[in-house]
């Protein structure tokens, strides 16, 4: 297979998660999945396990439950009815099953902490990031509430970002791809699909991106998608990555339980202050925004 084909069918794959994804909590056939890669059910399966290593069904299955316990981490004793709904359940009874085989007991006996504070420990051993303990704002941190209308973003996607220069390399090919076709004055984003502290860090996705204009198109291994208009709260950060981190855990621990505000069904983003990594690649200069809905609006 050619280094083209490889980038079109990485290109493809993105896009069948994406709809995924968009579409988590209704019924998810192959077919509309398949059709929003462009490819044909029947050759679809090889090639997204292929590529992801996971089979379709285990994808599906598996971003169900992790978003079903960020909603169960981050509302205050959420009905599981709503939260199997949500999560694209067909019923509190078939979302318990499901999760008991994944997590060996049902939801309501899962202790989310301490599967979180996990999570965290395996993070913070890796990369030296203590957690910033909830209450404590040592930086003087505020957060500002700001709406974004609606945005279209060229990205690329990073497997297992966490990993090596990846990030880095994709930030510099989308820059220089943005450049080519004058387009890169737009926002430049980082956004992380899964929470780290619920999914293994092997299994988590980065996505750097730019806002543009609708028109222009995309091709090989930049995709293009669509946020809808949101809330976020948003933290300023100029430091090292160790601040940014603090900046995050005050966002999660400190500010957002004292709210009236939830997190939204939205990646968390990096807002970068020009393009990603100007100010180079130990001093940061970005906002970290948490996109948020009403914590009293239904799942």
């Amino acid at each position: 297979m050619s280094d083209l084909a490889n980038l079109t069918y990485v290109d493809r794959v993105n896009r069948a998660i994406d709809h995924v994804v968009r579409n988590l909590a209704a019924p998810m056939k192959l077919e509309d999945v398949a059709r929003a890669a462009h490819f044909s059910p029947f050759h679809f399966h090889r090639i997204f396990k292929t590529l992801t290593g996971e089979t379709l069904n285990q994808f599906v299955k598996r971003v169900r439950l992790e978003r079903a316990l960020y909603l169960m981490s981050h509302r205050d004793d959420p009905s599981l009815t709503d939260v199997a709904l949500a999560c694209g359940f067909s019923s509190s009874s078939d979302f318990s099953r499901s999760f008991k085989q994944r997590y060996g007991v049902p939801p309501r006996a899962f202790d989310v902490r301490a599967h979180r504070d996990a999570r965290r420990s395996d993070f913070e051993e890796q990369f030296r990031l203590p957690r910033l303990p909830p209450g404590e704002n040592p930086d003087g941190f505020e957060a500002r509430l700001r709406d974004y209308p609606e945005r279209h973003v060229a990205y690329i996607r990073v497997l297992q970002p966490f990993e090596g220069t990846a990030v880095v390399e994709a930030c510099r090919r989308l820059v220089q791809w943005a450049t080519a076709r004058g387009c890169d004055q737009g926002e430049w984003l980082g956004y992380m699909w899964e929470d780290p502290e619920i999914v293994p860090l092997e299994k988590c996705r980065y996505d750097v991106a730019i806002t543009l204009p609708e028109a222009i198109r995309t091709d090989g291994e930049i995709g293009c998608q669509t946020f809808p208009a949101m809330k976020v709260a948003e933290v300023e950060v100029k430091g090292d990555i160790e601040l940014e981190q603090r900046a995050i855990d005050w966002l999660f621990g400190t500010w957002l339980p004292k709210s009236r505000w939830a997190p939204a069904d939205q990646p968390a983003f990096e807002a970068w202050n020009g393009k990603p990594f100007e100010h180079g690649m130990t001093h940061f200069e970005l906002r970290a925004q948490l996109p948020v809905v009403d914590a009293l609006k239904p799942l």
